[in-house]
């Protein structure tokens, strides 16, 4: 016979994951952790730009957007805000392309989601703004 999880078992427990990345342009390790699922709902709204009936995906500091979300202390904390995103997409590309690597995997985000994302735009144009 199958046993089914409660609704409070599946609230108790901890499942968002965690991985140490070592980013040798920073000169050590960073813990990254995946999204929960509302983080990633809000992450992705944050790349959608719509005016009006037009939509397009901002794929300007996508990779610091997603680090700055996911690159924590080791409590679980943020050490990033909002506000550290372009600073943030100024590091270096490699360096952040390691983290974000991390984040999108514990995260499940595939590429395909965000080519997704780009398609389901109403003209699937990719906004080229770095000014983020």
């Amino acid at each position: 016979m199958t046993s089914y999880l409660t609704r409070d078992a599946i609230l108790e427990i901890a499942d968002i994951q965690y991985e140490d990345v070592e980013v040798p342009e920073w000169g050590g390790t960073v813990r990254v952790r995946g999204l929960s699922g509302q983080e990633r709902d809000a992450f992705e709204e944050s790349i959608l730009d719509q005016r009006g009936k037009k939509t397009t995906v901002r794929m300007a500091n996508l990779r610091a957007r997603l680090a700055s979300l996911s690159v924590v202390d080791d409590k679980g904390q943020r050490l990033f805000g909002d506000a550290d995103i372009r600073a943030l997409g100024r590091k270096s590309a490699a360096a952040l392309q390691r983290v974000f690597n991390a984040a999108q995997r514990l995260s499940g985000i595939s590429d395909q989601d965000v080519e997704e994302l780009a398609k389901n735009s109403d003209d699937g144009q990719n906004g080229d703004s770095i000014s983020d």
